[in-house]
């Protein structure tokens, strides 16, 4: 199964195909279809198994087509949320969503944020944030949220935040701990496990890692997953810098993105 399989907008597969990405994993072939079709999702699937991709992939459709969608990204702490933020600012680059010449959209982009619950509830309070009218929530991932003793604050944001809206959550691992809040957050959820004990899906191959737009980079040697993880923070922090020279973001989408306890505006870049 290809990337044009899961039913992709063009423009995103070209991104894909050009950042290095050659197949998708199993938890993407899984998650994608399903974000697409405003489905309510639960995931329990390893670290380092293309979980991110899976639902930014989709995201970055929906935030392309200019329909007002507000989506709410709550992670385990703020350097996950740069992670995320560096994701986007590279496939927003591609769908060229912030096209300052187009008037009639600028009323329907789409706002993105993303954040730990404490963060975000630090911004309510202070009246930077509404999430009043949030259309799709990602919780990534609410057991390492459990970890970062969060659980708390997760429940004060969801508190605030419509019924009616498509919630994604990941997880590592199924726990009695988060169970009460998972309950609160899923309706009929689709239901996705990934079997840790694949070797295929706790690593993703050294070749799929995506590259910086215009570069080569040679081939690479097999590293193990530790090694593997500390490569991946220092590309992160590379994209984000890149991010910041090329102004990637420009004026919209997504609307914050968070370093450390700091919320940067736009006007930053």
């Amino acid at each position: 199964m290809s990337f044009r399989d899961l039913g992709l907008d063009e423009k995103t597969i070209h991104a894909i195909e050009d950042l290095g990405y050659q197949e998708p994993t199993t938890v993407q072939k899984d998650v994608i279809p399903s974000i697409l079709e405003g489905k309510d999702i639960f995931t329990i699937a390893p670290a380092v198994c293309g979980k991110t991709c899976a639902y930014i992939f989709p995201l970055i459709d929906i935030i392309s087509k200019n329909e007002g969608q507000n989506i709410l990204i709550i992670t385990a702490d703020s350097k996950e949320s740069v992670n995320i933020s560096d994701k986007f600012a590279i496939f927003n680059k591609y769908h060229e969503i912030n096209d300052e010449n187009n008037d009639s959209a600028s009323t329907l982009e789409a706002n993105v944020i993303i954040a730990s619950p404490s963060l975000l509830l630090e911004n309510i309070a202070e009246n930077n944030l509404d999430i009043s009218n949030i259309n799709i929530l990602v919780v990534d991932d609410i057991n390492l949220i459990k970890k970062n003793r969060q659980l708390e604050n997760l429940e004060k944001i969801l508190e605030q935040l419509p019924a009616n809206k498509q919630n994604i959550v990941f997880t590592t691992r199924r726990s009695k701990e988060t169970q009460d809040i998972l309950n609160k957050i899923l309706k009929t959820p689709a239901e996705i496990k990934i079997d840790k004990n694949k070797e295929s899906e706790l690593t993703e191959d050294i070749k799929n890692e995506p590259q910086m737009p215009g570069s080569s980079a040679p081939e690479k040697p097999r590293v193990s997953k530790y090694a593997r993880k500390r490569a991946e923070v220092k590309q992160d922090k590379k994209a984000l810098d890149l991010a910041r020279k090329y102004k990637i973001f420009g004026k919209s989408t997504p609307a914050f993105l968070l370093d450390d306890t700091t919320l940067i505006s736009e006007s930053n870049f």
